[in-house]
């Protein structure tokens, strides 16, 4: 595979690509107008709040995928938890909480802040993380994930740590590629932001990836931007990320972030949305994997 952070502009496969590859949702089997949603619920481990409200959604709501967080302090529990349900990994390389840690599962100094857990931010990661350290970082969490039980459906990147850096997500596409497993990718907005093109990177290397992404973080008015997402839902793949959690003491001490979780749980369990999700049909990351897989 080319090693893409010496590219410059779009990768030399990536026209042919796009002129000869149906579109995702044709190649999944659908109309081409049909709209799929993926609905994920990040932050498995990151809490046992999180955990078990991000499982609660699964079960008894309309999640239809979930991600984990290996390094993170409740994740044994998360697989402990988990009876099947479409799980991929959040590749965890920074810890947010100030008061609140978690750090790297290999020897990895390059990935440690002076607090002795992850950097905070992006920027202090990209500045300091071995490439070398930060592969066998990512490598692990995945392969840990497998030991645990997890049926591995896709990757992503907490925080889009490893998205918006082409040496960086050079890694994560390789992980794609070798684990046989989509990604979550952030929209074009992103992709301009980030200033090379992520998107159809993947898709030269036979990496699937949702159509477009979307994340639910307006505080107060989950129902209503979810309405409004709904209402301007594309056709093709459209994953829709929530970061549902328990109210708990714990979930109230870690994160002020808090009341928009609850919010993100009682959004997904809701019991009277018949009418809100009425002309949209909802997947997981299996079957974006079965057909990456089947080339």
């Amino acid at each position: 595979m080319e090693r893409l952070h010496a590219v410059a502009g779009v990768h030399p496969h990536s026209a042919t690509v796009a002129a000869v590859i149906d579109p995702l949702i044709v190649r999944l089997g659908y109309p081409e107008d049909a709209r799929l949603v993926i609905m994920a619920v990040d932050g498995l481990g990151a809490s046992h709040a999180s955990t078990h409200g991000g499982y609660h959604a699964l079960r008894q709501g309309i999640a239809t995928s979930g991600r984990i967080m290996v390094p993170a302090p409740w994740a044994r529990e998360a697989a402990a938890e988990h009876r099947g349900e479409d799980i991929g990994v959040s590749l965890t390389l920074l810890a947010e909480h100030s008061r609140y840690r978690w750090g790297p599962i290999t020897q990895a100094p390059s990935l440690l802040d002076g607090n002795g857990g992850f950097p905070s931010t992006a920027p202090d990661l990209w500045d300091h993380a071995d490439l070398d350290e930060l592969r066998r970082e990512c490598r692990a969490q995945i392969e840990r994930a497998v030991f645990w039980g997890f049926d591995v459906t896709h990757l992503d990147a907490h925080l889009d740590a490893l998205h918006l850096r082409p040496e960086f997500f050079d890694i994560e596409l390789e992980l794609a590629v070798d684990f046989g497993l989509p990604l979550r990718l952030p929209d074009a907005t992103d992709q301009r932001r980030a200033g090379f093109p992520f998107r159809q990177l993947a898709a030269a290397e036979g990496v699937v990836i949702p159509d477009h992404t979307y994340d639910i973080a307006i505080a107060g008015g989950a129902a209503q931007e979810m309405d409004a997402v709904l209402a301007g839902l594309p056709s093709g793949v459209t994953e829709i990320r929530l970061w549902p959690a328990m109210d708990t003491p714990e979930l109230r001490a870690i994160s002020i972030g808090w009341p928009m979780q609850v919010e993100h749980l009682e959004l997904l369990t809701a019991i009277d949305d018949e009418q809100r999700y009425r002309g949209v049909q909802f997947i997981g990351y299996k079957a974006l994997r079965q057909l990456q897989r089947q080339g």
